[in-house]
């Protein structure tokens, strides 16, 4: 909320608020990344074991997530301009889709914390319904726009969130048990269908992501956070997987399909494991070598997301191919996700507070004037 440090200028209350709307009216779309990033940790640390933080990690989530939709709302109705141009905007458009994967992780982590699998379906529902919406909103507004930016220009990693969405309602649908009619088979093709088509969307993307890393000039200002989702696409994609082929036992089409299931999911593994090493190079360029200064930015939790997630699918995928060593690597991975929360949440309250003291000191001043 980097807008809400307002101006070095003495602020009046007025101003302060005037502060607050113009960071409105410009708020990413993007936000949810927080909902999708602290839901996932909190996961993480229920299978991990971690005693008191699954909770608490949740509970922040709950809140955070009524308050970004709060927000959006308000948005909608005093910057409707603004919202609706951004579904045209090649670089903050995609960021609608984190609407769609938060409620997603909300309704899982219901279900494995609370076991609250009548809401979770609720929630389903809406991510459905949003995805459905955002998909068909989105990409045919970006298709139809006339003026349009350069491939450089206009595409970033933030683009795979319609891959995590797609893939989060596979996630959310196995863990909540949904119902199409009572048939189970319904329900598997349709997950299923969901599931390749969400791998499909990634190589569609991933090509041109790539095209742009090795082929067009790369500043570090391009290398922003949201790129993690490179991996974190795949790793979602491969905790879908993992359920799918947990669900097996209970659909015929699942079982006919067991050993495609299983490939596949461990080609999504793979491909999440190998962006890694790749991305902490990067980052390490970018931030060392380049020397660009670490400093909070909302799309940080585009990089919290994929660390917990990939702690989380690799859970999965330990159990249903039965390789305990895995283990070991989870472990890891929700430790790294807890530190990166953690540094991310530390520089999101600073900011905030420093804007608030700000604001203040401003209101101070013009009353002794």
């Amino acid at each position: 909320m980097t807008a809400l440090q307002g101006n070095d200028a003495p602020a009046t209350p007025a101003r302060a608020a005037g502060g607050f709307d113009a960071w409105l009216s410009k708020m990413p779309p993007a936000y949810f990344a927080l909902v999708m990033a602290t839901g996932i940790v909190a996961i993480a640390c229920q299978l991990a074991n971690i005693p008191t933080l699954p909770r608490l990690l949740a509970g922040i989530n709950l809140v955070a997530y009524a308050v970004l939709w709060l927000l959006t709302l308000l948005r909608l109705t005093r910057h409707t301009k603004a919202l609706l141009a951004d579904f045209s905007s090649h670089a903050r458009g995609p960021g609608f889709f984190t609407t769609v994967a938060a409620t997603s992780v909300v309704g899982t982590h219901l279900v494995i914390l609370d076991q609250s699998f009548a809401t979770a379906r609720l929630l389903w529902g809406v991510a459905f319904v949003l995805w459905l919406l955002l998909t068909y909103t989105v990409f045919t507004a970006l298709t139809i726009k006339e003026e349009k930016p350069s491939l450089g220009d206009g595409l970033n990693g933030g683009w795979l969130t319609a891959v995590v969405a797609t893939q989060s309602l596979v996630v959310l649908g196995c863990a909540s048990k949904i119902e199409f009619g009572g048939s189970r088979e319904v329900v598997a093709l349709a997950l299923t269908s969901l599931w390749l088509a969400g791998g499909m969307l990634y190589i569609w993307m991933i090509a041109l992501i790539f095209y742009r890393y090795t082929f067009l000039k790369f500043s570090p200002s391009d290398l922003s956070p949201p790129y993690w989702i490179n991996m974190g696409a795949m790793a979602i994609s491969t905790l879908a997987g993992a359920l799918l082929v947990k669900a097996a036992p209970s659909s015929p089409l699942l079982t006919s399909l067991l050993p495609f299931l299983k490939g596949f999911t461990l080609l999504y593994w793979a491909t999440a494991s190998w962006w890694i090493p790749m991305l902490i190079v990067l980052g390490a360029w970018r931030h060392v070598a380049r020397r660009v200064p670490l400093a909070y930015d909302p799309l940080y939790w585009g990089l919290v997301f994929p660390l917990g997630m990939y702690a989380t699918a690799t859970y999965r995928l330990s159990e249903v191919l039965d390789a305990p060593i895995l283990m070991n690597v989870t472990t890891a991975f929700v430790a790294m996700a807890c530190v990166a929360w953690t540094l991310t949440m530390i520089g999101m309250v600073g900011t905030i507070a420093r804007g608030i003291a700000k604001a203040g000191a401003g209101a101070d001043a013009s009353e002794q004037a």
